[in-house]
């Protein structure tokens, strides 16, 4: 079972969290049908990243093999073989279909319940067969995933996600993606062909123009908001100059779930986010 758990990856399902996103800078967030709905979607979305993560798996094992931390995972060790992780895999997409089924049935919504998880799915098996070595695209598709959360979670419960704040999560999405890529170039442990065609200068300035993007972006969503919300915004600046720490050191490959994983500092600042935001939002 504990092989079938890392198989899985549970831990970046944080990843999926941003599907309560629009509820939550909604004011909603404590309305319980709607916050139900977006329960099962999370579960749903969950195990639809989790099914990409063991497709990949089966592809890449023998490549996996020869990374220094990817030859652990189940499959290229040799703890899980291939057709038991293919059994597993058709068992989890049989769950989540017939979750986007029940999800259809309460909101009558199948393009939302049934199209952006399958978009994904689809979306990362042709990342999966060629698109991850295009220069750029393998970036794009990253931050796609990132959206795709964002308007799923809106769409599942009707609420519409603001021009600022959609341009906010797109301009972090690309930011994180460079981000992940510059520390697989900086290591040189990854096996990616797409790393051949970026430099580490593309990289940092690449990313400067994102992280410049997002900031701005979020503070012209919070100068919109209510009062207080502007004050998030410095906030939100220290959290990604902290990022931008972490994955500065090379400690880690600038994987979002696990830098925040193996990171009291950020952890702490993000909770004090929330809990900043959640005052903001929601207390007269």
């Amino acid at each position: 079972m504990k092989q079938y758990l890392k198989l899985i990856r549970p831990f970046h399902w944080v990843k999926n969290l941003l599907i309560f996103v629009p509820l939550f800078f909604g004011g909603q967030l404590f309305d319980r049908n709607k916050l139900f709905l977006l329960v099962l979607g999370f579960i749903t979305f969950s195990f639809i990243a989790s099914s990409v993560y063991i497709i990949n798996d089966i592809q890449d094992a023998d490549k996996d093999r020869r990374h220094p931390k990817k030859r652990f995972r189940p499959i290229a060790s040799g703890k899980i073989s291939k057709q038991h992780a293919a059994t597993f895999l058709v068992g989890l997409l049989l769950v989540s279909f017939l979750m986007m089924a029940y999800l259809t049935r309460i909101n009558h919504n199948p393009w939302t319940s049934f199209g952006f998880p399958i978009f994904y799915l689809i979306m990362n098996i042709a990342y999966s067969n060629g698109l991850k070595n295009i220069p750029l695209v393998d970036v794009v598709i990253i931050a796609v995933g990132f959206v795709i959360r964002l308007l799923y979670g809106g769409g599942l419960v009707n609420i519409t996600i603001s021009d600022s704040l959609l341009l906010t999560v797109i301009s972090a999405s690309m930011f994180l993606g460079f981000g992940k890529r510059r520390n697989e170039l900086k290591k040189g442990t990854s096996t990616r062909k797409v790393l051949k065609a970026y430099s580490m200068e593309f990289l940092d300035k690449i990313m400067y123009v994102f992280i410049g993007l997002t900031l701005m972006f979020y503070s012209l969503w919070s100068i919109n908001g209510s009062a207080w919300l502007v004050y998030t915004s410095p906030l939100a600046m220290i959290i990604v100059a902290d990022y931008c720490l972490i994955i500065e050191s090379g400690s880690s490959d600038g994987d979002p779930a696990e830098v925040l994983k193996h990171s009291k500092s950020l952890m702490a600042l993000l909770l004090l986010f929330l809990l900043v935001l959640l005052l903001c939002l929601y207390v007269d």
